[in-house]
C-alpha cells in the first residue's frame, strides 16, 4: 500500500492538472447530497491535501479548487432539493436512513439561513441541508450568499491542514521539528478531544474544564517555548516560502482586523450595544472577556520579552510573546461564538465555535504570514483568549445560564461590528503596507 501511495504521489506531481480535477470533484462530492454521507471525504481531502502541499499546487490553488467543488456541490445539491421537492424521501437510501433527511429538515427549520452556515462543520448535516433548503424553497440568491461564504470556512479547514503537513515533509526542516511538532499537535489535540466530549455530555463542568485545559497548555508552552525553536523556524520557513505580492495585500488587511486599535473599538461597540439591547450579561461577558484578555497579554509580552522574527527590513520594537493580534482575534470572536451558541444543543454551540474561531485563525495566521509573530506566539495568544473566554462564562453562569440574545439584537450588533471592523482596517491598511516591508 505503501508503494502504491508513493507511486499514485509521484504521478501526480508531474501531472498536477490531474491533481487538481480530483480534489475539485472529491470537494464536491463532499457536499453532494447523501453522496457526502457515504464516502470517507475528511480522510481523502486531507489526503489530497499532503499531495498538493508535497509541490503539486500552491496553497491558493488547493483552497481555491476545494472552495469552488464544495460550491458546485452545494448548488447541485439545492438544485435537487427544489427540483423534485418531497419526491426526494423515495430515494431508496433515504427511504433506508430516514433519519439523514429528517434530521437536516429539523435543523433547517429550527434554524433557517444559520444552519447553512453552522451545518457546513457537522459532519451528517454537511450535505443534506442544502438539498432541504432547495426543498422548502429557500431563495436562491439567499442561498448562493451564505453558501459563499460558508464554503470558505470549510475549504481552509478542510484542506488547510493536509496542504500543511505535505508541505513540511517536502522542505528540509532543522532538526528536532518533527518531534517538537508532535508534542504540540498532540497537546492541543488532547485538550480538544476533552472538552468537545464533555461538551457534548453537557457536563457541569465542561466550561472550567475548558478553561484549566487552555491554561495548563499555555503554561507548558510558556515554560517550554525555548525547546521549540526548531518548531517556529521550520513553520516559519514553510510560511515565508509561500509569500507572494498578490497575497500580501490580503494579508495586510486581515492583520488589521486584529490590531489593538481595531479590536478596542469593536469591543466597546459591541458592549454599548448590548447594554443598549438590555443584555446585561452579554454585555458584561465581551467586555470581560476582551479586556482581561488584552491585560493578560500585556503583563506576559512584558514577563518573556521575547523577540519577534528578523523577517522585516525594520522588524518591530515590540515584544513577541503572546501574539496581541491572536489573542485579541479570539477574544472577541469566541465570545461572539459562545453567545451565538447560548441556548442551542452542546453540538451547535461548539459548531458555532468553530465557525467563530475562523476568522480569528486567518488574523492570527497572517501574523506568522507577515513574519513579525512566531507560530508558538499566535498559539500562546489564542490559548490565552480562550481560557479567559471561558473562565468569564463559567463567572458568569455559576447561578444561571446566559440567555440567548435573540435575532433583533443579532441584526443590531453583528452588521455595525462587522462594518466596524472592516471600515477600519481598510482605512489604516496604507500605512500598514510601508510598516510591514520585508
Amino acid at each position: 500500500m505503501s508503494h502504491w501511495y508513493d507511486a499514485l504521489a509521484l504521478w501526480l506531481e508531474a501531472n498536477p492538472h490531474w491533481l487538481a480535477l480530483v480534489i475539485l470533484v472529491m470537494a464536491c462530492v463532499e457536499c453532494l447530497a447523501v453522496a457526502g454521507l457515504v464516502i470517507p471525504g475528511t480522510v481523502v481531502l486531507f489526503s489530497l491535501g499532503v499531495l498538493a502541499g508535497s509541490g503539486a499546487l500552491e496553497l491558493w490553488q488547493t483552497l481555491l479548487l476545494a472552495y469552488c467543488g464544495g460550491l458546485l456541490g452545494d448548488v447541485i445539491s439545492y438544485g435537487l432539493g427544489r427540483r423534485y421537492h418531497q419526491d426526494i424521501r423515495n430515494l431508496s437510501l433515504l427511504r433506508k436512513h430516514p433519519a439523514w433527511l429528517s434530521g437536516a429538515e429539523h435543523y433547517f427549520q429550527r434554524y433557517g439561513v444559520t444552519s447553512l452556515l453552522v451545518g457546513r462543520f457537522i459532519g451528517p448535516l454537511r450535505p443534506m441541508l442544502p438539498l432541504v433548503a432547495g426543498m422548502l424553497d429557500m431563495p436562491f440568491v439567499r442561498f448562493l450568499l451564505v453558501s459563499l461564504l460558508a464554503a470558505a470556512g470549510w475549504s481552509v479547514a478542510y484542506l488547510l491542514p493536509g496542504w500543511a503537513t505535505g508541505a513540511a515533509l517536502r522542505l528540509p526542516l532543522p532538526a528536532g521539528f518533527w518531534g517538537e511538532a508532535g508534542a504540540v499537535a498532540g497537546g492541543v489535540a488532547l485538550m480538544l478531544v476533552l472538552v468537545i466530549h464533555s461538551s457534548l455530555r453537557e457536563l457541569r463542568w465542561a466550561t472550567l474544564l475548558a478553561a484549566g485545559l487552555c491554561a495548563a497548555l499555555l503554561l507548558a508552552l510558556l515554560l517550554g517555548v525555548n525547546h521549540l525553536q526548531a518548531l517556529d523556524q521550520g513553520l516559519m520557513a514553510l510560511v515565508q516560502e509561500q509569500r507572494a505580492p498578490a497575497m500580501d495585500s490580503l494579508a495586510l488587511l486581515i492583520t488589521g482586523l486584529g490590531d489593538f486599535h481595531t479590536q478596542a473599538a469593536a469591543g466597546v461597540l459591541l458592549t454599548l450595544l448590548l447594554l443598549l439591547a438590555r443584555r446585561f450579561q452579554a454585555a458584561l461577558y465581551v467586555g470581560s472577556s476582551m479586556l482581561l484578555t488584552a491585560l493578560a497579554n500585556t503583563a506576559l509580552k512584558q514577563a518573556f520579552a521575547r523577540a519577534r522574527p528578523d523577517v522585516l527590513l525594520q522588524p518591530l520594537d515590540t515584544f513577541s510573546l503572546p501574539s496581541g493580534h491572536s489573542s485579541a482575534a479570539f477574544a472577541c470572536f469566541l465570545a461572539l461564538g459562545v453567545l451565538a451558541g447560548r441556548g442551542a444543543s452542546a453540538r451547535t454551540r461548539l459548531a458555532w465555535l468553530l465557525l467563530a474561531s475562523m476568522p480569528a485563525l486567518a488574523i492570527a495566521l497572517s501574523r506568522v504570514y507577515l513574519g513579525v509573530h512566531w507560530p508558538t506566539d499566535i498559539l500562546a495568544g489564542s490559548l490565552l483568549a480562550g481560557m479567559v473566554c471561558a473562565l468569564s462564562l463559567a463567572w458568569l453562569q455559576r447561578r444561571a445560564p446566559m440567555q440567548p440574545l435573540g435575532a433583533r439584537v443579532w441584526w443590531l450588533i453583528l452588521p455595525a461590528t462587522l462594518a466596524l471592523l472592516g471600515t477600519v482596517s481598510a482605512w489604516a491598511l496604507p500605512e500598514a503596507i510601508q510598516q510591514y516591508r520585508y
